[in-house]
């Protein structure tokens, strides 16, 4: 009798080698983990949405180019007709299919780090060969070094997160053109974290035709509609389609996100308060001696507790009922450093007094 094949025997060495992407388990936890929007869904829209949703076919596949959608996004976001929309599921779908676009032999990707982890994982998912370029102490890009190792080594596709996660920080508008002006290949600017930094480098598009904007509606409060859009030259969108698998925004998706993006009004004005709570949770952890942060254009804020290891206080902190993200060991920069996301006005304050209890001893 014939052997049945094993995992070993097909699946790609450097898979069996890795692990999968880690989501803890949140429940019975506040959870300040994961950037998300901690408030919900307005009650005065929740009725109309459920009757928008209802009234959907979902026997009948969802429209594959999501044209309604598309449109709301270039109203919403003010893009203009000479440019097209890639759509994915969430941005790490629209990462993972321009790695596969552009993962020809010797290709080469380029992001800073530490960032956003899918950048490195897709390429070494896909069989793109990755260079990592070190931040400063201080989190910023060392622009000489980029633009070197650029020169030297021609990247295909270049990522840069504007603001930096986990960092928070964001990148200098003249560094930002820099790299655009010397990448051979694609620059991506990805601003996940656009509805709390002020960032838009949708105008760098009419001087950069190498460049595409990012961005995804996850932040903005509708994480579980799992919508990332890509903005650029219709010449670039248009070979990228022929890498996104069809059908991959829903109906209920579709149609969910275009009866939001009509009351947008109200998104932003959670988003709004959520750059109010930022700087209340940075003066709140300013209070602590202990504590050193960094400022932060994002959801969220970075920190350190000096003389204490990262992951004890994760530990203290998830004893009390409080999860937050634990970065130790995922970057030396980021050696006992963790992340918190900024929540509800109750959630910040049951956080900043379960860290005082950690501190306390």
């Amino acid at each position: 009798m014939t052997r049945s094949p094993q995992p070993r025997d097909l699946i790609r060495p450097d898979i069996l080698a890795d692990t999968a992407y880690q989501v803890p388990d949140a429940a019975g936890l506040i959870k300040l983990d994961a950037m998300e929007n901690p408030h919900g869904l307005p009650e005065a829209l929740r009725g109309q949405w459920a009757e928008c949703l209802a009234r959907q076919s979902v026997n009948r596949y969802p429209d594959a180019r999501a044209r309604e959608l598309k449109q709301q996004l270039r109203t919403c976001f003010a893009i203009g007709p000479g440019y097209d929309i890639l759509l994915g599921n969430g941005s790490d779908e629209i990462i993972q299919s321009l790695v596969l676009a552009l993962a020809r032999p010797q290709a080469r990707l380029l992001a800073f780090e530490p960032s956003f982890v899918m950048y490195a994982r897709s390429a070494r998912l896909c069989g793109m060969e990755y260079i990592g370029v070190p931040l400063r102490d201080d989190f910023s890009i060392p622009l000489d070094q980029a633009l070197q190792v650029i020169a030297e080594r021609r990247p295909a596709l270049v990522f840069v997160a504007q603001p930096n996660n986990p960092t928070g920080n964001l990148c200098a508008g003249e560094t930002l053109t820099a790299i655009a002006a010397a990448t051979p290949g694609l620059l991506v600017v990805d601003e996940a974290y656009h509805a709390f930094s002020g960032a838009d480098s949708l105008a760098l598009l009419d001087s950069h035709e190498n460049l595409l904007v990012m961005r995804t509606l996850s932040k903005l409060g509708l994480a579980g509609l799992r919508i990332g859009f890509l903005v650029g030259r219709r010449e670039w969108i248009a070979e990228l389609e022929k890498v996104r698998m069809p059908y991959n925004i829903g109906t209920l998706p579709q149609a969910g996100a275009v009866f939001l993006l009509q009351h947008r009004e109200q998104l932003h004005e959670q988003a709004a308060r959520i750059r109010q709570d930022r700087e209340r949770l940075r003066q709140g952890l300013a209070q602590f001696a202990q504590i050193q942060q960094w400022p932060s254009a994002a959801n969220f804020i970075l920190f350190r507790v000096r003389g204490l290891a990262g992951p004890a206080v994760h530990a203290g902190l998830l004893t009390r009922g409080i999860l937050v993200k634990s970065l130790d060991g995922v970057h030396p920069l980021l050696q006992d450093c963790l992340r918190v996301t900024v929540g509800t006005t109750a959630e910040n304050a049951a956080f900043l007094a379960a860290l005082a209890q950690v501190l306390a001893g």
